[in-house]
């Protein structure tokens, strides 16, 4: 797999808009009920937009 190479500035704010997205997802998930089917898709959905700028590469 090949990593996206971004700025500096440019990787602080996805890095910070991904978390922020993550946790509100996660957030949903908890809201919709954790033990629901829909709860834990909301719940690893926001797990992996946190997880997301691990692909990503600073210049």
């Amino acid at each position: 797999m090949t990593a996206v190479t971004v700025t500096e500035r440019s990787y602080r704010w996805i890095d910070r808009l991904s978390k922020l997205l993550g946790v509100a997802l996660i957030a949903v998930g908890l809201d919709t009920g954790g033990d629901t089917v829909a709860g834990i898709a909301f719940a690893a959905a926001g797990v992996a937009c946190g997880l997301a700028t691990i692909f990503v590469s600073k210049q």
